[in-house]
């Protein structure tokens, strides 16, 4: 087992007890801990086991989780990535307790609409995904995502 794990706090309350290491503020900033940790892992005896495709879904996922965050949900308020034997997970939180929906993507006139992808991208590349109700108020959704594409 990996056992690899990154946490990072990301609200105000919290900021005192990680003066030295703020979390990830952005989805670019989200996507540099997963390829680090996806890194990390390729170094270890699983180097053949994480390959590009796998670190590209879980790269758009990771992404996709935080923007919605930042969109949809109040802000992001924490973020994780671990790794066992078989499987990436990633946790995002958020300041609201709003489940996420597909959108509608055609409008009126037949025309795609933009935005509102981002979610059904997650349910596809996602294993199983799982939304928690937070006790200090919000959500964290993790999903988990295969380290060898089937």
């Amino acid at each position: 087992m990996l056992g690899e794990q990154r946490q990072h706090p990301f609200d105000a309350s919290s900021a005192s007890a990680w003066p030295q290491r703020p979390g990830p503020r952005s989805p670019a900033e989200v996507r540099e801990e997963v390829r680090f940790a996806l890194e990390e892992a390729r170094r270890s005896r699983h180097r053949d086991v994480v390959g590009d495709d796998v670190v590209g879904d879980a790269l758009l996922v990771a992404s996709e989780l935080t923007t919605n965050a930042m969109l949809h949900g109040g802000g992001v308020t924490g973020f994780e990535v671990s790794l066992d034997d078989g499987d990436v997970r990633l946790s995002v939180s958020d300041r609201s307790q709003e489940l996420p929906t597909p959108k509608q993507h055609v409008d009126e006139r037949g025309f795609m609409r933009a935005g509102g992808h981002g979610w059904p991208i997650v349910c596809r590349l996602a294993r199983d995904i799982t939304i928690s109700e937070l006790g200090t108020g919000g959500k964290r959704i993790t999903a988990v995502l295969p380290l060898v594409r089937q």
